[in-house]
């Protein structure tokens, strides 16, 4: 967010970081490790609702798509159960999303106008209802509907692909689903980047600043900072969406197995 959120230097001056690393590293000298976190409340608050309703929706898609519980789904009709799963977590993101980005950019800029996410939620419904809350959900939306849908299609096209010939997806040993899992998040956030970057600024902006919402917000990217500015983040996102999705699937996969065995009816 620090990097995609950034302003633009003035003529002459080095941008405020240089990179992934400078940020990391300027973070940490100035803010200390709970700088790297700043923040996280609010996700974390929604993230165990999150992903349940992701995969819920997920579920569903699928669901809808089936004439029996034993047809094969298509790769793009698996794509569309993703997306989805991406319209039902942006009411839980959306919020999340912006308390976070807020409380990330103000440690940068050195102003301390909210001392924590519960203050945050506070002063922004406060000054513009649930709206302010809510600011930035149709850009959620443009970000997680696709990437959603990339995310699942690409979790279940890998896994056929390192099934064993003869055995069963089920029977995927845990290295392989975490490498099926890390891969798929990086396709998810290849397809996010562009999206999470407008939104990003969008929600940090001042109240009125981008009139005509995403439009805006682009324009200016694009005039200023180039095509290359919608990838701002590229190289902390894909860092971090390795681990961070070959952990979720497989903590889903252990979940599914262990629900299956104490209740199989259920």
């Amino acid at each position: 967010v620090r990097l995609q959120t950034q302003p633009k230097p003035q003529p002459g001056q080095p941008p405020l970081y240089s990179g992934t690393f400078d940020c990391f590293r300027k973070t940490l000298v100035g803010e200390g490790v709970r700088g790297l976190y700043r923040g996280m409340a609010a996700p974390i608050v929604g993230v165990t609702p999150m992903f349940a309703v992701c995969f819920f929706g997920f579920g569903l898609g699928k669901r809808l798509q089936q004439r029996s519980p034993d047809d094969i789904l298509t790769y793009p009709q698996l794509f569309a159960a993703g997306m989805l799963s991406g319209v039902f977590t942006t009411a839980i993101m959306a919020p999340g999303e912006r308390i976070k980005c807020l409380l990330q950019i103000q440690a940068a800029t050195g102003e301390t106008k909210y001392s924590g996410s519960l203050d945050c939620a506070k002063q922004l419904y406060r000054e513009a209802g649930i709206r302010g809350v809510y600011k930035g959900t149709v850009l959620t939306l443009m970000r997680d509907v696709p990437a959603s849908g990339m995310y699942f299609m690409t979790y279940e096209w890998l896994k056929n692909i390192l099934t064993p010939e003869g055995k069963s997806v089920s029977d995927l040993s845990a290295p392989r689903i975490l490498f099926a899992g890390g891969l798929a998040g990086i396709f998810n956030w290849a397809v996010a980047i562009p999206p999470d970057v407008l939104k990003s600024r969008f929600q940090t902006a001042p109240p009125g600043k981008y009139a005509n919402g995403f439009r805006d917000v682009l324009r200016e990217l694009i005039k200023e900072e180039g095509v290359a500015s919608l990838y701002k983040g590229f190289t902390a996102v894909m860092i971090r969406a390795f681990p961070a999705n070959a952990a979720c699937f497989l903590g889903f996969e252990v979940a599914m197995k262990f629900l299956n065995w104490v209740a199989p009816g259920l």
